[in-house]
């Protein structure tokens, strides 16, 4: 299970969840070692053995501090390999390096690619929540009773980390009071009349980090249960939610990928997808091919070099 939010164990220590699954229900642990933890014995001997054989071993944004994973890029230099390593700050493997770059790994890799004229793929995030909306009779049977509640996929107790506020607003009825919820879980209650049929609009407002401000749902609402449960094909309709956030550049976009019944209490769950965020990677012109260095610098082993040389010296390594 990938989560939205941070667990809030670690150690390979069982969370306060279960599996989901109707033939299981096993306790679910975390995947976050703790310091005592050993590495992986299955993926610790691979690793070893492609940095034994490797002709370059890049080590991208880390201080190489660690053991035993800080010893790995110097399996490479037995075979006669070379180590090239990018991070802000130095590290105690710096003189084993045969290039050294003191920048930011993002805008390195940028450059690479560049050189290699090849286009980073957009990154579009996309995060999922439940519509949840539990209806009863009144004991007059003249009013329906209703509770809607905007919940996180991964389990009724989880937060949505990426949600600020919900406003519920009712378009079609002005006699019915809107609303603002700001508070976790967001819920709200209402009363209506049992034979109306209205639509409730939602304005989810994103937190900050996410892409855009706010997405906009709209939700037909009628005093009967529906008993009716769909899957869609969630694959083909997250594919359209992104290309479709590609082509705009903005994010926003949401669609249904599931509807379902919960019988207690008598409830109908919908599954939206909602793209929370997108970034672009364009491509630089030649005239900045010198951006990833501006706020570092590039050494060789035993030599230090300014930004120009640097450069010279990148075009002809990559080259």
């Amino acid at each position: 299970y990938l989560r939205d939010f941070e667990v809030e164990t670690v150690g390979l220590k069982e969370t306060s969840r279960n599996c989901s699954a109707a033939k299981c229900g096993a306790k679910l642990r975390d995947t976050v070692l703790d310091w005592e933890d050993a590495l992986p014995s299955r993926e610790m001997t691979l690793a070893e053995e492609h940095c034994t054989k490797a002709d370059i071993v890049l080590c991208l944004g880390t201080s190489l501090q660690i053991t035993p994973a800080c010893n790995l890029p110097l399996k490479c230099l037995q075979g006669g390999g070379k180590i090239i390593i990018v991070n802000l700050q130095k590290t105690p493997k710096d003189k084993k390096a045969s290039l050294v770059i003191h920048g930011f790994v993002d805008k390195v890799v940028s450059g690479v690619m560049n050189l290699l004229n090849l286009q980073i793929p957009p990154f579009v995030r996309i995060d999922y929540l439940h519509i949840v909306i539990s209806k009863a009779l009144s004991s007059d049977d003249r009013h329906t009773n209703w509770t809607l509640r905007v919940a996180s996929s991964h389990g009724p107790k989880a937060r949505l980390p990426f949600i600020k506020s919900v406003e519920v607003s009712f378009p079609d009825d002005e006699k019915y009071k809107a609303a603002v919820l700001d508070e976790q879980p967001f819920q709200l209650k209402r009363r209506t009349e049992r034979t109306r049929a209205f639509e409730i609009g939602l304005k989810i407002n994103f937190m900050e980090g996410c892409g855009c401000s706010s997405t906009n749902i709209n939700i037909p609402f009628d005093s009967k249960v529906s008993t009716d449960s769909s899957n869609h094909d969630s694959g083909s309709i997250i594919q359209r939610l992104k290309d479709k956030a590609i082509e705009d550049s903005c994010c926003g976009q949401n669609a249904v990928i599931e509807k379902k019944d919960a019988s207690v209490p008598r409830s109908e769950v919908t599954v939206y997808a909602i793209v929370t965020n997108i970034v672009n990677y364009v491509k630089a012109s030649k005239t900045l091919e010198l951006e990833p260095f501006i706020n570092g610098t590039v050494k060789r082993r035993k030599r230090s070099s300014n930004i120009t040389r640097s450069s010279q010296k990148r075009s002809h390594i990559s080259s």
